[in-house]
């Protein structure tokens, strides 16, 4: 559908103004099986074109699912009479930021996509996991589903500018509810709002073991369904993974990204405790905190060639030996920010949630660097402790600051040993004093690398697919929510 979208372009686009063309092409289909009973297969495609025209001192955009040499025009017409209307009124010189003229390709990593295989296939082998997550009378619902995403996108600009991407995407999920004497508790493979997610095809239910996902789900429901609640206090944690990635979300990225450090987003996803003073110096927690925003691992699931400004992605530390070193922005947030902060470096991550929104500062891959810890290493230094594995829960306050979060999963740590499991476990802190808590991190055999497909913002709404990789991690001294509090 994206195949003359260049020519088009050239004939129609305004020849006295700077222009950009972003048209996408999303291709969706979910596959599920609930209680043994297959539903209605689901597939969408959807497919359109966001330009924007910048000339005298004004800024405009437009969208359309018309993707003739007319409804182009038509798209362009709309944006240039915007740029018109907004001409001298805006917070920054629209001239005076950088167009990409970067041209290339990125092809997202897949060996075997998902469509390549028969429906009938796909649809036994969730049955399959479907059925063996139902081994117990006590399981009273169960499910499976999986859902692949292929995107192709093209960014053309007046500058000469290029960039052809395409990417496929594969979400798996099992979950399992135990109901036992009055005690109702859920499991989930990663997470019930999706956390084994990557790019790729039928390879990836592979790296998530989903075959043999149903079974182990349903046994680890039944044994939060009969455990006691965790136990409340302060105590050290020991983050796994899956939980990690939430922590990563919301008290790293989330204040990190530059719009709503200069105050942009207050009025629908909240500020940041986070000021533009802070880079360079500010101890955003322990030296063995090294956060790495990077585009370029293979399976991740917002790995990435060019952001949806057409700006070259490349890995780069954010956080380095706990020290605050650089934000979330893209060019418009970047220019005003240096205004106030001069020499202040940003990434290529402005993102658009689909062809109908314009691109605005996000997180994409955002991970923790691996350390030199043992899994065992860690549980051994533990005196009292509680480890916590998948997302359930999480409350944070409009400045990324203050938070809460709860975990389906929880064991404690007794005198350096695993000792019983806990149902309901949860935490609470605030964002660096929490992130200087950082005790120890686990090394390349504890790292995972994770994601969420759901990750809101923006006014109108705009939801994008994150990546999140970690270790586990040790922190100590951790206010602990227990299940009655």
């Amino acid at each position: 559908m994206l195949d003359n979208i260049d020519t088009l372009a050239a004939r129609v686009a305004p020849a006295d103004a700077r222009w950009t063309l972003r048209a996408v092409d999303e291709i969706s289909e979910t596959l599920g099986v609930r209680q043994d009973v297959a539903e209605a297969p689901q597939r969408s495609r959807d497919a359109g074109v966001m330009v924007s025209v910048t000339r005298r001192g004004g800024l405009g955009h437009a969208a359309s699912a018309d993707l003739s040499e007319a409804g182009l025009a038509d798209a362009f017409a709309r944006a240039a009479r915007m740029a018109d209307a907004v001409a001298g009124r805006m917070v920054f010189v629209p001239e005076e930021l950088p167009l990409a003229d970067a041209r290339g390709r990125f092809d997202g990593a897949v060996s075997r996509p998902a469509r390549s295989t028969p429906l009938r296939e796909r649809l036994d082998a969730l049955r399959a996991v479907c059925a063996s997550a139902h081994g117990d009378e006590r399981i009273v619902d169960w499910a499976a589903s999986v859902l692949a995403v292929e995107v192709s996108q093209l960014l053309l600009t007046s500058e000469g500018g290029r960039t052809e991407q395409r990417w496929h995407v594969t979400m798996p999920h099992v979950q399992a509810t135990a109901h036992v004497a009055g005690i109702t508790q859920t499991r989930s493979s990663a997470g019930q709002y999706n956390g084994f997610c990557q790019q790729g095809g039928l390879e990836v239910l592979e790296r998530a073991g989903f075959a043999h996902e149903g079974a182990r789900v349903a046994a680890e429901a039944l044994e939060l369904a009969m455990a006691p609640p965790c136990p409340g206090g302060s105590m050290d944690v020991l983050l796994m993974p899956d939980q990690m990635m939430l922590q990563i979300h919301e008290s790293i990225g989330h204040p990190l990204e530059l719009d709503r450090i200069l105050g942009d987003e207050r009025n629908f996803a909240g500020t940041s405790f986070v000021t533009l003073d802070m880079f360079g110096h500010y101890a955003y927690g322990s030296e063995l905190l090294n956060v790495s925003y990077d585009p370029t691992r293979p399976e991740q699931l917002a790995s990435f060639g060019f952001d949806d400004e057409g700006q070259p992605a490349q890995r780069t530390l954010l956080i380095e030996r706990g020290i605050l070193r650089r934000p979330l922005g893209g060019a418009v947030s970047l220019a005003r920010a240096r205004a106030q902060q001069p020499g202040l470096e940003g990434v290529a991550t402005t993102r658009s949630a689909s062809w109908n929104r314009a691109p605005i500062d996000r997180m994409s891959n955002l991970n923790i660097e691996p350390g030199s810890s043992t899994l065992e290493a860690m549980i051994a230094s533990i005196e009292l402790g509680v480890m916590m594995r998948t997302n359930v829960s999480w409350s944070i306050d409009d400045s990324r600051n203050k938070f809460q979060f709860g975990c389906e999963w929880g064991r404690m740590i007794r005198n350096g040993r695993l000792a019983e499991v806990v149902r309901a476990p949860g935490y609470r802190g605030i964002s660096a004093t929490f992130w200087r808590s950082l005790a120890m991190v686990g090394d390349a055999g504890t790292f995972e690398v994770m994601g969420t497909p759901y990750c809101g913002k923006g006014e109108p709404s705009q939801v994008i697919r994150v990546g999140h990789a970690s270790p586990a991690c040790k922190f100590e001294r951790v206010a602990v929510v227990g299940a009655d509090a």
